[in-house]
C-alpha cells in the first residue's frame, strides 16, 4: 500500500485527489495539509511514501517547501500538482527534489500512473512538459560541476569551501547534523568528488574563494 499526504489549500482539490485515489486498491490517502507548515508538520507525525503537493500554499511553499521537505524527509517521494506548466517552474521543482510533476487537468489515470512510478523511485512528468524539459535539460549538459548542485546543496558547497565545520553549517541553517552531513555526502557525489579538500581546490581553481 502506497500511504500518501495530499497537499493544497483548496479543499475542492483535496476532495477531487481523494476521490481519483479512491479508484485504486493500492493507494491510501493517510493525510492532508492546507498549507506548508501542516506539511512540514504532517511528515514529522507519521510516515509516509509519498507526498502529493501544489506549490502555491500559505507558509513554506514553491521550492523553499520542496528544500525545507527533502531537508527533513531526503527519501520521500514528492509529486508535485501545480498550476503552473512554465519549463523553468517545473525545471526548479525537479532540482528541489520532485520526482514528478503534473499540471491540474491531467487525466485522473495519469495522477495514479504518476503516483505509483515515482513511489517505486522512478520520474513522472506530464507529457505536455517533456519536450520542453529535455530542451531545457540538454541546453544545460555543458555547465560545470557546481551548477548541478539543488540550491541547498550549492548554499552548504559554498560554507564547506569556506571552511565552516558541519555544526556551524546546521546552527546557521537550522537543520540537524545528519541532514547537513546527508546533502555534503549528495553534493560529493553530483560533483564526483569525494572531500571536501576536492571541493576546497575546486572553488579555487574557479575563482570562488576571495
Amino acid at each position: 500500500m502506497i500511504r500518501i499526504l495530499i497537499a493544497d489549500d483548496h479543499d475542492i482539490v483535496r476532495q477531487g485527489i481523494r476521490q481519483v485515489m479512491g479508484m485504486a486498491g493500492d493507494i491510501e490517502v493517510a493525510g492532508e495539509a492546507d498549507s506548508g507548515w501542516a506539511v512540514l508538520g504532517a511528515l514529522r507525525e507519521q510516515h509516509y511514501d509519498l507526498l502529493l503537493t501544489d506549490l502555491n500554499m500559505p507558509g513554506p511553499s514553491g521550492t523553499d517547501l520542496l528544500n525545507r521537505v527533502k531537508d527533513e524527509h531526503p527519501g520521500l517521494a514528492i509529486v508535485v500538482l501545480s498550476m503552473h506548466a512554465e519549463r523553468q517552474i517545473a525545471a526548479g521543482a525537479l532540482k528541489a527534489g520532485a520526482s514528478g510533476y503534473l499540471t491540474k487537468g491531467i487525466p485522473a489515470s495519469s495522477i495514479l500512473a504518476a503516483v505509483r512510478k515515482v513511489a517505486r523511485g522512478g520520474r513522472y512528468i506530464d507529457p505536455e512538459l517533456v519536450d520542453k524539459l529535455v530542451f531545457f535539460t540538454s541546453a544545460d549538459e555543458g555547465k560545470v560541476p557546481h551548477e548541478r548542485l539543488s540550491e541547498r546543496e550549492y548554499q552548504i558547497f559554498q560554507l564547506i569551501v569556506q571552511g565552516t565545520s558541519l555544526n556551524d553549517i546546521a546552527e546557521q541553517l537550522h537543520l540537524s547534523a545528519k541532514t547537513v552531513s546527508s546533502h555534503k555526502k549528495r553534493l560529493l557525489q553530483k560533483m564526483e568528488m569525494t572531500s571536501a579538500v576536492e571541493l576546497v581546490r575546486y572553488a579555487l581553481q574557479h575563482g570562488m574563494i576571495i
